[in-house]
């Protein structure tokens, strides 16, 4: 039963992921660094404070009593993480969601699950959660082959881009994607996907803030909100200094206030967006409260992120006018994906 909620809350998250960019598509007439700095104070300010008030009692107290190097160390791998949703950000603008989520996911998957454990092998005591202690149970063989599979999904998914970019003229690809840029794309994608498993290390960094959360009698359910507070700083931090750089040159400062804009909507658009973006690591908390901080937590996560997008593309119509082959490429892709949910799963539950 533990597995099976690990699972469900994952999949809840996953679903907040793979929507959150869906309230953007409805703003209108702002440059992308405004709207997205309005949703990220949501995202990564707002919203995880009142996650944690509501959920965590005295989670202030705790983070001003937690060593300043468990602090540190949260805050930074916040920072890193914050580039690689900075760039997520452009690989959804230049690639679309389904393509996007599916190459800058793909190595978020492969370096956010297994260098944990690898990490406790080599720097920890701890010995049940590392990864020479899952490949020598069958549980932990099965988790490591969902990995592989999710991987061998996302490629699929990548393919399935590559014959859309030469199938489409440049007038059908920007029908529903207006920046369509494939190398550019790629390029975001690829460092948005490395550097955006930061957040699992920094889940990792912030430990002892959640185990006194859990000590001082908050929820276990909850206890990973503390540490999203000061994870989130970092990427606030990022993303803030980026955004009002791109405001400075592109002289977009003017997009807050325009009133030749729909301001009301657009506000609340970008900070439904924001809003979305946060429950995908609310409900993480709570699947890894069941699962544990591993390779089962993570590559759950992202497959669902992955497949959920991917429906996502299909539904806006991102395919529209590509052969059946690729079409079939693409809901391969996602099958094999689905595939690999399921492998961890049963793997974790064993």
């Amino acid at each position: 039963m533990q597995a099976i909620l690990g699972v469900f809350f994952h999949f809840v998250g996953g679903f907040a992921s793979g929507s959150f960019y869906i309230p953007f598509k409805k703003v209108k007439n702002w440059a992308w660094e405004s709207y997205w700095i309005v949703g990220g104070f949501f995202s990564w300010l707002i919203v995880p404070f009142l996650a944690a008030w509501l959920t965590v009692p005295n989670f202030l107290s705790i983070i001003t009593a937690t060593d300043s190097t468990t602090l540190f160390w949260t805050y930074f791998m916040g920072i890193l993480w914050g580039i690689g949703g900075l760039t997520f950000g452009l690989a959804m603008r230049y690639l679309g969601m389904s393509l996007g989520m599916s190459v800058a996911l793909g190595y978020t998957s492969a370096f956010g699950s297994l260098i944990p454990p690898i990490y406790r092998d080599l720097f920890t005591n701890d010995t049940s959660t590392t990864f020479t202690a899952m490949i020598q149970s069958q549980g932990g063989l099965l988790v490591l082959a969902g990995v592989v599979v999710c991987l061998l999904g996302i490629a699929i998914c990548g393919a399935a881009g590559v014959m859309k970019e030469r199938e489409l003229s440049d007038d059908q690809k920007k029908e529903s994607i207006q920046e369509f840029n494939l190398r550019k794309g790629l390029i975001v994608a690829t460092v948005s996907g490395i550097l955006s498993a930061c957040f699992n290390f920094g889940i990792e960094a912030g430990k002892p803030m959640a185990a006194i959360a859990v000590e001082q009698g908050s929820n276990p359910l909850f206890q990973n909100n503390v540490i999203f507070v000061v994870l989130l700083w970092g990427g606030l931090t990022t993303n803030l200094l980026w955004c009002l750089l791109l405001n400075a040159k592109n002289k977009t400062f003017g997009d807050y206030t325009n009133k030749n804009t729909p301001l009301l909507g657009n506000y609340i658009f970008a900070a439904l967006a924001g809003t979305t973006w946060f429950f995908q690591f609310f409900f993480y908390g709570m699947g890894e409260s069941k699962l544990g901080n591993g390779a089962s937590s993570w590559i759950l996560h992202m497959a669902f992120i992955i497949m959920i997008s991917s429906l996502w593309g299909i539904t806006l119509r991102e395919w529209k006018g590509v052969s059946r082959k690729t079409f079939a490429t693409i809901v391969a892709g996602v099958a094999t994906i689905m595939l690999s949910v399921m492998l961890v799963g049963y793997g974790n539950s064993i």
